[in-house]
C-alpha cells in the first residue's frame, strides 16, 4: 500500500517537473521575438518589475534590452515599445499592423472587448467613425463645445472665491469641473459641486483609478492567472467599474423615456437614435452603446484634472512662470472677458507651459496596450498576430533626444528663439496613429481655458515649500499623480 502511494507521488512530482520543464521551454524559445529578460514558469517576468515600480522598471529594461523588447505577463510574450523613434515607426509608419487595442486584465471582465476604447476590427472602425461625428456635430450645436468649458470654468472661479484665500486640496473641485464638462455632452446637463450622488460618482473613479495602480493591481496586470486567486484591492476594481456602468445604464433608461428621434439632446439620445436605425449591426449593440458611453466619461474625467493638478503644483514650485502667465493674460485678455479658445494662438508662452505641463506630468506613462493586427515584421523581429504591444509614452516624453532638460521642467522645450510656440514631434501624451485619443481637441481646449481662467482671477500660493522632486510626477502603477499638497487661490 505505502509502496503504491510513493509511486503515485513520484509519478505526479515527475508529471509536474516535464509540465513546468516544457512550459519553460515553449517561453524561452522566442521564434524571433525581440530580446529580453529570460522568462520564468508561471510568473513570466515578474522577478524583473519592482515592487510597486512598474512604469520604472520598464524604462530601465528598455536602457538594458534596447527600444524594442519581449517581457512575459505570466506565459503571454508583451512587446515594449521604447523612445520616440520606435513608438512613431509602429504606431504611425505601421499604423495599420499595430491598430488594434491589446488586453488590459484588470479590467477586461468588464469591458469585455466592448465600446469605442477597447473593441477591435470593423466594430471598432464603426464606432470611432460615429463617435467622431457626434462629438463634432455637438460642437457646433447652439452651444459649443469651448462655449460649455467657458461656462464650467466660470463656475470653478466663482466656487474657489468662495473659500476666501484659504488653503485647500484642490482635487475635488479640479475632478468636478472637469467631469462637468463630458457630462453636458453624455448626459446633457451638469452636476452642481455640492450635488452628494455626483461626489460619491468621482469617489468610486478615483478609487478605482487607485486600485489599478496599487501593487496588487499591477500584479493582476503581469500575472493575471495567478491573483484571480489572491485576495487584495485589485479585487474592488470589477465592483467600481460596475457601479460607474450601472450609473451610465440608468442614465440611458431614463433618456429612453422621454426620447425625441428628431431632436437628440445629447450623445446618450444619439447613442440611442443609432441603436434603433442599425438594429442588425452588431457595431452598434446595446452593450457597445452602453460601454461606449462609460469610455467617454472615464476618460473624459480623469486625465485632465489630473493635468491641472500637476500644473498648479509647478506653478506653485515656479512661481515667475505663473507671473508670465498672468502677464500674457492681462495683455490679450485683460480682467474682465472670459478667456475663449481664439485666445491661445494669440498666447504661445501659456501654450508652451501648457505643453510642457502635459509632457512633464506624463499621466498616461504606458499608454493603453494595442496589439498587432497580422504576424508583423518590425526591426528585424517577427510578432506574432494578437500579441499585445505596449508603447512606452513616458520614454517619448523623455526622450533625450528630443528634450534638452528631459526630467526637468522647462517651458523652452516648445519655445522657439523669437518665442514662439514651436511644434515638438516628440509630443505624445495622447498617443498616436489610428488609436490616438478621441478627446485630444477637447483636453486641449480644457486645460487652456481652465488655467487662464484661473490665473485671471487668482495667484496661487502655498504654506508648503515644494523642491524638483516633489514636484516630479509619482509612478503609481500604469498612471502618473502629483504628490499630495495643498494651495491658496488668492484673488486679485
Amino acid at each position: 500500500m505505502e509502496v503504491t502511494w510513493l509511486s503515485t507521488l513520484l509519478l505526479a512530482l515527475a508529471v509536474s517537473c516535464m509540465f513546468i520543464y516544457t512550459l519553460w521551454k515553449s517561453m524561452n524559445k522566442r521564434n524571433n521575438l525581440p530580446p529580453g529578460p529570460t522568462p520564468l514558469p508561471v510568473v513570466g517576468s515578474l522577478l524583473h518589475i519592482k515592487r510597486g515600480k512598474l512604469v520604472q522598471s520598464l524604462m530601465e529594461l528598455g536602457q538594458k534590452y534596447g527600444s524594442v523588447y519581449t517581457l512575459y505577463f505570466g506565459s503571454k510574450p508583451v512587446i515594449m515599445l521604447y523612445g520616440y523613434e520606435t513608438v512613431k515607426e509602429a504606431l504611425v509608419d505601421h499604423a495599420d499592423e499595430f491598430a488594434d487595442r491589446g488586453n488590459l486584465a484588470t479590467i477586461d471582465d468588464v469591458v469585455s472587448g466592448a465600446g469605442v476604447g477597447f473593441c477591435n476590427g470593423d466594430t471598432w472602425k464603426n464606432l470611432r467613425r460615429f463617435t467622431l461625428v457626434t462629438l463634432k456635430n455637438f460642437g457646433m450645436g447652439k452651444r459649443s463645445i469651448g462655449e460649455r468649458i467657458q461656462e464650467e470654468a466660470q463656475c470653478l472661479v466663482a466656487e474657489l472665491k468662495s473659500y476666501k484665500g484659504k488653503s485647500i486640496d484642490p482635487t475635488g473641485i479640479l475632478a468636478k469641473c472637469v467631469s462637468n464638462i463630458i457630462c453636458t455632452i453624455v448626459f446633457g446637463d451638469r452636476f452642481e459641486y455640492d450635488d452628494k450622488d455626483y461626489s460619491i460618482l468621482l469617489s468610486i473613479l478615483n478609487a478605482m483609478s487607485r486600485d489599478l495602480s496599487s501593487t496588487f493591481g499591477q500584479l493582476q496586470a503581469i500575472v493575471p492567472g495567478i491573483m484571480k486567486y489572491i485576495p487584495g484591492p485589485h479585487k474592488r476594481i470589477n465592483q467600481h467599474m460596475a457601479h460607474m456602468l450601472d450609473f451610465v445604464t440608468q442614465r440611458v433608461e431614463k433618456n429612453k423615456e422621454t426620447l425625441d428621434q428628431d431632436s437628440p439632446r445629447d450623445f446618450i439620445d444619439c447613442c440611442l437614435i443609432k441603436h434603433q436605425q442599425e438594429k442588425d449591426n452588431p457595431s452598434f449593440s446595446m452593450m457597445n452603446m452602453l460601454q461606449t458611453i462609460f469610455n467617454l466619461f472615464v476618460a473624459g474625467s480623469d486625465t485632465v484634472s489630473s493635468t491641472l493638478r500637476h500644473g498648479f503644483l509647478v506653478l506653485l514650485k515656479y512661481p515667475d512662470i505663473q507671473a508670465k502667465i498672468q502677464k500674457e493674460i492681462h495683455k490679450v485678455i485683460g480682467g474682465n472677458r472670459t478667456p475663449s479658445i481664439d485666445d491661445r494662438t494669440k498666447m504661445p508662452y501659456t501654450d508652451a507651459v501648457i505643453h510642457e505641463i502635459q509632457r512633464f506630468c506624463d499621466v498616461a506613462p504606458m499608454g493603453l496596450p494595442h496589439a498587432v493586427t497580422r504576424d508583423t515584421e518590425f526591426r528585424g523581429h517577427t510578432i506574432p498576430k494578437g500579441t499585445d504591444v505596449y508603447p512606452l509614452l513616458c520614454s517619448v516624453l523623455r526622450d533625450p533626444k528630443h528634450y534638452a532638460t528631459p526630467n526637468k521642467f522647462n517651458p523652452g522645450h516648445f519655445l522657439d528663439e523669437n518665442g514662439c510656440l514651436k511644434k515638438n514631434e516628440a509630443f505624445m501624451p495622447f498617443s498616436a496613429g489610428k488609436r490616438v485619443c478621441l478627446g485630444e481637441g477637447l483636453a486641449r481646449m480644457e486645460l487652456f481655458i481652465f488655467l487662464t481662467s484661473v490665473l485671471q482671477s487668482f495667484t496661487l500660493s502655498s504654506e508648503m515649500t515644494f523642491t524638483e522632486e516633489d514636484i516630479n510626477p509619482k509612478m503609481t502603477g500604469f498612471g502618473c499623480q502629483p504628490t499630495p499638497y495643498r494651495l491658496s487661490f488668492n484673488q486679485h
